[in-house]
């Protein structure tokens, strides 16, 4: 027999977005305590930003994790179950293990679904024959190992056409390759590649201008409109489409950084919560959902027009909060998000570009600094500062 829960919110994911929200709901709401239910399997909970970093050698993948049941806030009651299906209509949850939650309210926090399984060959080779990818905890350390043992030749980095969590971590990983075969002295008999399915370097011209620049001061070929759809890690042969053309090209490697597709997961995207890609279709300044008036959802997982960040997210998180609130107590929905998202794009060791922009891609600057330009405080900000204000701060509702 099937457990029943009955409770006023469900949230549906417990990573950055699902987290933050349910801490300030209960911050701002303590007569929810108890009334709260956060449905994730995972035991573990990752700082996925400091994996570029743990990529390259700059820091450990230690750093980057807590146990997951010490980060659900007092108050909420963690359900350690898969989602299988949602059921709006009917205001229920279906899990994996049997548990039917109905709920009031929802929030959909699921975050993205890394689909290794896009690029052929890709899943099995990982982690050997110099074929690494940094999204993932189990084989972001292959590429410090893969980047420590090039002698030579050639070095891909890819980028899909899909989105995929920080825009700019597929090449973010390559500037730190190429200032380490430069220090380890194979820089010169190396050729470097970034190889994306995207029409250019950054979305937003005053930092692309940057990266452009980067790009040319480290020699790096650059080749667009292509996705990686094959890999052979015995022959070290990259399989490419021009997604213009749909021209089948390869290219040999002796390394290969993989950045896979990404899509929301299968239990959004078959749902009535879909839109035609696939992701919860939310009003982009509400946030809440264009049919259904009890959803809300936040992160990776929805249709909003900006880049996928975890500080996008910060600045989601309290507009759901105040738009749930206040639907909740027959109030109007006056808070606003406003697309604001940044990338924090390293460029080597010690040097990083701090983007941060909005829906219309206008700037949108936290330092009265220009921060188009490369700076080693940006980059002592990323390593040691954002992790701590991300557990110490963002998770637990304070900013």
């Amino acid at each position: 027999m099937s457990n029943i829960i009955d409770t006023t919110i469900t949230i549906v994911g417990a990573g950055s977005a699902g987290i933050s929200i349910a801490s300030r709901l209960l911050r701002r709401a303590p007569y929810l305590r108890g009334k709260v239910i956060i449905v994730d399997p995972a035991e573990k909970h990752y700082y996925q930003p400091l994996w570029t970093l743990v990529g390259g050698g700059a820091a450990n993948i230690e750093d980057s994790v807590r146990d997951q049941e010490t980060l659900i806030p007092e108050g909420a009651k963690w359900v350690k179950d898969t989602v299988s299906e949602l059921v709006p209509e009917d205001n229920l949850v279906l899990t994996r293990n049997g548990t039917q939650i109905h709920y009031k309210y929802l929030v959909v926090t699921a975050g993205l679904q890394i689909n290794w399984g896009q690029v052929k060959g890709l899943e099995e080779s990982l982690g050997k024959n110099g074929v690494c990818s940094n999204y993932s905890a189990d084989y972001v350390q292959s590429t410090w190992e893969a980047i420590q043992n090039f002698k030579g030749g050639t070095a891909i980095f890819t980028q899909p056409s899909t989105q995929v969590k920080c825009g700019g971590a597929p090449q973010k990983i390559m500037y730190l390759a190429d200032d380490y075969f430069r220090i380890s002295g194979v820089r010169q008999k190396s050729t470097i590649v970034f190889a994306s399915g995207l029409p250019t370097i950054f979305a937003v011209k005053r930092y692309a201008d940057t990266l452009e620049k980067v790009i040319e001061r480290k020699n790096i070929e650059t080749n667009y409109r292509i996705d990686l759809i094959e890999i052979d890690a015995e022959k070290k042969i990259a399989t490419f489409k021009n997604l213009d053309t749909n021209e089948i090209m390869t290219k040999d490697y002796d390394m290969i950084h993989v950045s896979p597709p990404m899509g929301a997961p299968p239990f959004i995207a078959q749902s009535s919560l879909a839109d035609a890609d696939g992701y919860v279709d939310v009003d982009k300044f509400t946030l809440r959902h264009t049919r259904y008036r009890n959803i809300f959802a936040a992160g990776d997982c929805t249709n909003l027009p900006t880049s996928k960040t975890g500080a996008a997210i910060r600045k989601q998180a309290p507009v759901v909060v105040e738009n749930l609130l206040a639907i909740i107590n027959n109030k109007e929905m006056n808070a606003k998000y406003d697309g604001y998202t940044s990338c924090p794009l390293v460029t080597g060791y010690n040097k990083l570009v701090l983007a941060e922009f909005d829906y219309n891609k206008n700037p949108q600057e936290t330092f009265p600094i220009d921060q188009s330009k490369e700076r080693m405080s940006m980059y002592l900000l990323k390593k040691n500062l954002l992790p701590l204000m991300y557990f110490n701060g963002m998770l637990k509702g304070v900013m």
